[in-house]
């Protein structure tokens, strides 16, 4: 993989003049429930853009920006957001100063929460005449994407990238509620906001009028059975946005 990071400004230059194209993971910090590390989203985007470099020789791969649009889980310690205006004028000022080196920009995005705003961005850009992408895992047509946050397939993906940074042990069952019903609840008061009500001790857990919700954790359940959906990110889960985070 090449990284622009470890590059002198005469490689990066002989690079983009040969066509090369940047990739830009766009991450988060937030909340992954009990097991999952903070940094999950821009692991998996550093991770996708490491792939897409290993398969492709003319790519580029940037420092990811790993802070997103992540309104919704605050209250969770370590949780970073910088919200969806920051997110798009950063993608904004970014891609134009990096397109006076790299002519072909690929910004690849784990963060559910950032697809609006990165989405807004990239067509500002393009109205500028930039040959600048966005691409959103699960975003396929056709394709029902995975569980939500903090669900089994984020924490497979953890498992197989760093297994030593899951704590497996505190793993928990997510909210199998369905999407369309959580999305209003955490627009409005976020995962541990909203109405006035109880939190139970043990962090990412809240109880409403409608029982206990844990914020993340995979759902055990055999594959084939319903997808578990744990509150997510701003824009919220892959189910909500057809993207990770």
């Amino acid at each position: 993989m090449i990284a622009l990071g470890d590059l002198t400004w005469p490689e990066a230059e002989r690079l983009a003049a040969a066509g090369a194209m940047l990739a830009v993971p766009l991450g988060s910090t937030e909340q992954h429930g009990l097991h999952l590390p903070l940094s999950t989203d821009t692991d998996v985007a550093v991770a996708l853009a490491g792939r897409l470099a290993a398969r492709r020789g003319d790519v580029v791969v940037a420092p990811p920006v790993g802070y997103g649009s992540s309104g919704e889980h605050a209250g969770f310690a370590g949780t970073i957001s910088i919200g969806q205006e920051a997110v798009e004028l950063t993608l904004v000022e970014l891609a134009r100063s990096a397109a006076e080196t790299f002519g072909h920009i690929v910004f690849i995005s784990a963060h559910g929460g950032n697809s609006e705003a990165a989405t807004r961005a990239v067509a500002r850009l393009r109205a500028e005449s930039r040959d600048v992408l966005l691409w959103i895992p699960g975003r396929t047509a056709g394709v029902t994407p995975g569980d939500g946050h903090a669900g089994r397939t984020e924490t497979a993906i953890q498992l197989a990238l760093d297994p030593g940074r899951v704590r497996v042990g505190l793993a928990e069952p997510g909210n199998r509620t369905p999407i369309a019903e959580l999305m209003p609840v955490l627009r409005t008061g976020g995962v541990r906001g909203g109405e006035p009500q109880r939190r139970a001790r043990r962090p990412g857990r809240r109880v409403s009028g409608r029982g206990c919700r844990t914020a993340g954790g995979p759902d055990r359940r055999p594959a084939g059975r319903g997808r578990g959906v744990a509150p997510g990110g701003s824009g919220m889960t892959r189910v909500a946005a057809g993207a990770t985070g």
